[in-house]
């Protein structure tokens, strides 16, 4: 009997039952049509359930999405978007870090406060979709903030010389989008909110993120002990690494920064994996994680659009998706603080413009392809890889092959094995 195989529109197909003419047998033959209509009704069934089965699905996941509207919450005019060159248009989309500190995403006994963002990253998408920059910003660095609006109408004002991070705690996101536009001329097209704990439990659900530390850390007054080496961190582990700042770097927000961009990239590398996509229980158990985490603005606030975000950058080589900081210094007034350098406003730039970051701006850059000291830190020699690298790690400075790294210093700053 020949097995049924799936047709193009993902319906199982019934096969065809084999007619073997030795003579009018009629019993026989309406003993066949008998099985056949039995196949049939069962097959239907299983394709109803098959179906409720993926609608259901994706109402659970599409319904775990937090939306927020914002638009009333804009003051002023934002910047204009910068028509370019390509198939489609370039995608800006700023990532928040969701830290209250309330509950269980207290881990250092710290209280108050209101709600923070600790984190922000900028997600450059090309319009050939062929590279991704992920643009970390300092929470220490210090800014002029623009008038915000608060949800119930409140009206904050202007002011100079304040930390990055004050705008989410005084606004919410609206505050951090309205200061990022104004800063650096780039129009965001979406924002999300990641929640910290929810963070844990995505990494909890594709069985640990892999990482490498260089040496023993050793902060258990906050319940965090790992000898070193190259390991899998999973749970509360997980979220007191990408946190912690005391035990390692020297108290630098700047080697947090390079160490979450590691993590980060060594998530994506687990997630694409055959290792997650391969199983069905640790996929739907990373999509149930991300979309309770998940804070979107109105437009992308869907599975659908999701998915469809997610299936236009699905050529995009891991070498070709790269983590950066925006370059900073000490702000002399204030060795606590950072100050933007004068290559910041290139990097807006050129991301503005959709031209790809040269070498000298890809400073000490992670790739989701090579994070430090893990299994994945090994150049590809996929032949497709290899073309994609030419076409989206190289600048206008001919910096083609592969991506740019961080350096040793850099890495080892961040609490990174080189």
């Amino acid at each position: 009997m020949s097995t049924p195989h799936p047709s193009p529109s993902g319906e199982v197909a019934t096969p065809e039952p084999r007619v073997t003419r030795r003579g009018k047998r009629r019993a026989k033959r309406r003993r066949t049509h008998t099985v056949a209509k039995v196949l049939i009704s069962t097959l239907v069934v299983l394709g109803l359930v098959t179906g409720l089965s993926v609608t259901y699905l994706y109402r659970h996941l599409n319904g775990n999405l937090t939306v927020m509207d914002i638009d009333d919450q804009l003051v002023g005019d934002r910047p204009d978007k910068v028509e370019v060159t390509g198939p489609q248009e370039p995608l800006n989309v700023l990532v928040m870090g969701s830290d209250t500190r309330e509950g269980a995403n207290n881990i250092d006994g710290l209280t108050g406060g209101g709600e923070r963002s600790d984190t922000t990253l900028l997600l450059h998408f090309s319009a050939d979709r062929e590279r991704a920059y992920g643009v970390s910003i300092p929470r220490d660095s210090m800014v002029d903030r623009p008038e915000c609006r608060t949800e119930d109408g409140t009206t904050t004002p202007a002011a100079s010389y304040q930390m990055w991070n004050v705008a989410y705690q005084l606004a919410g996101p609206a505050c951090t989008i309205q200061q990022f536009e104004a800063l650096t001329g780039i129009r965001l097209d979406h924002f999300v909110v990641v929640d910290f704990t929810g963070f844990q439990d995505m990494v909890d659900a594709v069985g640990g993120v892999e990482v490498c530390i260089p040496e023993d850390i050793d902060d258990r007054a906050h319940g965090m002990y790992l000898e070193a080496g190259t390991r899998k961190l999973e749970g509360i582990q997980a979220l007191n690494y990408v946190r912690q700042r005391y035990a390692l770097s020297g108290g630098s927000d700047i080697g947090r920064m390079k160490r979450q961009q590691a993590f980060i990239a060594s998530m994506v590398n687990t997630v694409v994996s055959s290792n997650t996509l391969a199983r069905p229980d640790r996929l739907l158990g990373f999509l149930e994680a991300a979309t309770e985490s998940l804070t979107l603005d109105e437009d992308l606030g869907n599975l659908w659009q999701l998915a469809k975000l997610g299936y236009e950058f699905r050529g995009i080589g891991l070498d070709n998706v790269q983590f950066i900081t925006i370059p900073n210094k000490v702000d002399p007034n204030d060795p606590n603080r950072l100050v933007w350098k004068r290559q910041a406003d290139v990097v807006w730039n050129r991301l503005k413009n959709d031209e790809p970051l040269t070498k000298r701006l890809q400073t000490d850059v992670i790739s989701a392809a090579r994070v430090p000291g893990t299994s994945s830190d090994e150049p590809s020699e996929s032949p497709d890889e290899t073309a994609s690298q030419g076409s989206g790690s190289g600048g206008s400075d001919g910096s083609g092959g592969n991506a740019p790294t961080a350096s040793d210093e850099a890495l080892a700053a961040a609490g990174l094995c080189t």
